[in-house]
């Protein structure tokens, strides 16, 4: 069932986190990406569940049912906001799973907090390590490109929404294989419920360097990127990890847009129940 943690207060309301705590056993906190929700990982809770892992799913700030103060909107408050749940929750031996913009928590959660509680990380499309192109960020993409972002928003919000979907999923080439119409307007949907303030901030925090986050991981890493991410291009994040993350791995899957948690949801789930099962391994002793 729902529950509801505060993280603070704007004025005389309450700033309160939706999230959704399900079954037993090792916790896994799910961390969606922009502009959804926790709804998005439709094709996870199931299968993590009968599996046997604890799962944890919460809607951001702005974003689902959580909600939708005014500020908040960078990356050292949506980590504490994690961190609230984590420590209210009393969570031990966690594994923290970030996709896209939830990277970016995921990674600033182990800068600011450590990984006392934490087991494992996995950052699925992730926006990590740092997506803006500077003189020691070559890879990354132009400001311009951010910027032309928070105009179309700014514009039509709900216009780019549909755009923003198609890319997303890959449409002209998924739509009917891997992707309905129906889907594609549940996630509309989902976005449109969104704060415009939160939509809009979100799009500058993107241009955050989690480099030095990253660098600093030391539980098991793994990443998990689609070859055809229109979104966040492979090569500008998922392809870095590994050279950041000491020891982290990483699973491309083939054909995999951005969204290929839903498209390719089989390939992410047996590759994410692996990881998982490491960590099970390793705590019995087992080689």
């Amino acid at each position: 069932m729902p529950h509801i943690i505060n993280v603070g207060k704007e004025n005389s309301a309450e700033i309160g986190l939706h999230y959704d705590d399900f079954g037993k056993g090792r916790p896994v906190v799910l961390i969606h990406g922009w502009p959804l929700s926790a709804r998005s990982w439709e094709k996870q809770v199931p299968v993590l569940l009968d599996a046997g892992y604890r799962v944890i799913a919460y809607d951001r700030r702005g974003f689902g049912e959580s909600s939708k103060p005014s500020a908040g909107y960078d990356y050292d408050t949506m980590a504490a906001d994690l961190h609230k749940i984590v420590t209210q929750l009393d969570l031990r031996d966690v594994t923290l799973v970030g996709f896209s913009m939830g990277g970016g928590e995921v990674a600033r959660y182990f800068g600011a907090f450590g990984a006392e509680r934490i087991n494992q990380a996995v950052f699925i499309s992730a926006i990590t390590p740092f997506l803006l192109k500077t003189p020691d960020n070559p890879e990354g993409a132009d400001g311009s490109i951010f910027e032309e972002i928070k105009k179309a928003i700014s514009a039509d919000r709900l216009a780019f929404l549909t755009k923003f979907f198609a890319d997303f999923y890959n449409v002209d080439v998924l739509k009917g294989t891997k992707i309905s119409q129906e889907m594609i307007d549940f996630s509309w949907n989902i976005a449109s419920i969104a704060s415009f303030k939160a939509t809009l901030d979100c799009v500058s925090s993107w241009l955050t360097d989690f480099r030095k986050d990253l660098a600093g991981i030391r539980v098991p890493t793994m990443v998990i990127h689609g070859d055809s991410d229109r979104i966040v291009p492979f090569a500008a994040s998922g392809k870095r990890m590994q050279g950041i993350v000491r020891g982290s791995r990483i699973a491309l899957i083939k054909g995999g847009p951005h969204g290929l948690n839903w498209t390719h949801s089989d390939e992410v789930n047996r590759e994410l129940l692996a990881f998982l099962g490491k960590a099970a391994v390793s705590s019995r002793g087992v080689a």
